[in-house]
């Protein structure tokens, strides 16, 4: 990566070496996108895809992030340069299999929820306190405090 500078006649002005895997905060990328948004960097390079984003959303949406902060991003494994038209047509095609991959696990949602309806399988919240509401205004009408009614009837659900 440093002789690809080097070859385009840049200076690096931050280097991020992030070495942990699956980490949900990852405070080193963080850290340079706050660099690009405060104009301190032109272009970011990354040695491959799947070091920048973990999802083809994540991904998508800090390359969206970087393209309207006017800051390139590059990746060296995947020959992807989105400073050039040939880059960023590339980049449309990943937002497109991301669109893709939404619908397809929305599409799965559906049928597993269709599927545990077909079964008997209620949804939703669990029924609490409308199976409680008879018993609960007999015990009001009787004179019990409402602290009172609610231990009786969460008591008597268990």
């Amino acid at each position: 990566m440093r002789e690809y500078a080097a070859r385009r006649g840049w200076t690096i002005a931050l280097q991020v070496k992030e070495v942990g895997s699956g980490a949900s905060q990852r405070q080193l990328r963080e850290k340079l996108l706050e660099a690009a948004r405060r104009r301190e960097i032109d272009v970011v390079v990354v040695w491959r895809l799947d070091r920048w984003g973990r999802s083809v959303t994540d991904l998508l949406a800090t390359l969206k992030e970087l393209e309207h902060l006017g800051v390139g991003f590059i990746s060296l494994t995947e020959a992807l340069d989105l400073t050039t038209p040939t880059g960023r047509a590339m980049a449309a095609l990943l937002a497109m299999f991301a669109e893709f991959e939404r619908e397809i696990l929305r599409e799965r949602v559906r049928a597993g929820l269709a599927h545990a309806r077909q079964n008997g399988k209620r949804l939703g919240r669990p029924r609490t306190a409308a199976l409680h509401t008879d018993e609960a205004r007999k015990l009001r009408r009787s004179g019990l405090s409402k602290s009172e009614i609610a231990r009786r009837t969460s008591d008597s659900s268990r």
